[in-house]
């Protein structure tokens, strides 16, 4: 990390979030009733401008769910949560126009994501004349400038989303959430559903666009190849909390959580010793409705002890320098 990016004033802070869903039992085929689902639980998290934080766990963790929660699209059950100096939570008056300029989401599929009955021009255009600029002639040349930016061409605009591959309809959705500016965007797993051959070209556009517009990025991700290449810090989550976090060089060379070990053995690597193999996480995340006694990752930990049956994990803790671990054997 650079010593820019360690003196850069925090943009985000999100302080002991959680996020309950109310979930009819019908659904979930338990009869009728409704159940409390806790998504998210107790996080944790700060942002520096100019920094992209990578936030890795299997699916169903509630990483998605922070992301909501953060820009103001699920409502915090407790926290507080503080963007460039505005607070997002329940008991506060959200301005969202203000929100909205100030962070955006690249969403994860892109052939969902757009409107295919608007044309690129329509679906860059409109955020602006919501907030404020009718000029047609400026309207014309910011998102023309955009389409340019993201290595599109401005006579692609009047196009709809179904004459455009996967990787330059994910170019669309980029150019839309940076259209109005903002400083923060949240990048929710923005590779994956395309080919392995576009995914390079849009993590370095990602990169590019952060050092040439002076963008922060959370990175949301299970594919560790792309936070690694991409991230100053790294947070991992684990059934709706943080388990770990550090700067990426010390999650991916020295990680200190059993699981962390785990997302790292799982990476395929064909040059990797067989011992490593004691370090890959088995079964299933657990159900957030019936969550296991003690530390939540202790069914399917390769290091359990009876303490950690019996015992929630403890908070995060530092095991050196800013990197910080729940684990009662992360020492």
């Amino acid at each position: 990390m650079s010593v820019a990016t360690i003196m850069a004033e925090e943009l985000l802070s999100v302080r002991d979030l959680a996020v309950d869903f109310s979930v009819g039992g019908h659904l979930l085929g338990l009869g009728g009733g409704k159940r409390l689902l806790h998504a998210v639980n107790g996080v944790n998290l700060t942002l520096r401008a100019g920094e992209c934080l990578g936030l890795v766990g299997e699916s169903g963790c509630g990483k998605s769910t922070v992301a909501l929660a953060i820009l103001g699209l699920v409502t915090a059950t407790r926290g507080a949560i503080t963007i460039d100096g505005m607070e997002i939570d329940a008991d506060a008056r959200l301005d969202r126009r203000r929100l909205a300029r100030t962070a955006q989401m690249v969403f994860q599929d892109p052939y969902a994501s757009l409107n295919p009955r608007q044309t690129v021009r329509r679906t860059l255009a409109d955020p602006l004349r919501l907030h404020g600029v009718t000029n047609a002639g400026e309207v014309d040349d910011r998102v023309a400038e955009m389409l340019k930016r993201v290595g599109l061409t401005a006579d692609q605009a009047g196009r709809y989303p179904h004459e455009f591959s996967g990787g330059q309809r994910q170019r669309i959705g980029i150019a839309r959430a940076l259209i109005l500016r903002p400083k923060l965007v949240i990048c929710d797993e923005p590779v994956s559903a395309l080919d392995v051959s576009i995914r390079a070209q849009i993590i370095n556009l990602l990169l590019e666009l952060k050092d040439s517009l002076n963008l922060s990025y959370i990175m949301i991700s299970h594919d560790l190849g792309v936070v690694e290449h991409m991230s100053d810090r790294v947070a991992v989550m684990y059934l709706g909390k943080i388990v770990e976090t550090g700067d990426w060089r010390a999650i991916f060379e020295r990680p200190g959580h059993p699981y962390t070990r785990g997302l790292m053995a799982a990476i395929p690597d064909a040059f990797a010793p067989a011992a490593a193999s004691a370090n890959k996480v088995h079964g299933e995340i657990p159900s957030p409705f019936n969550p296991p006694r003690g530390c939540a990752f202790h069914p399917r930990c390769p290091m359990m002890v009876d303490q950690c049956r019996a015992t929630p994990g403890p908070e995060l803790r530092e095991l050196a320098d800013a990197h910080e671990v729940s684990c009662w054997r992360a020492a």
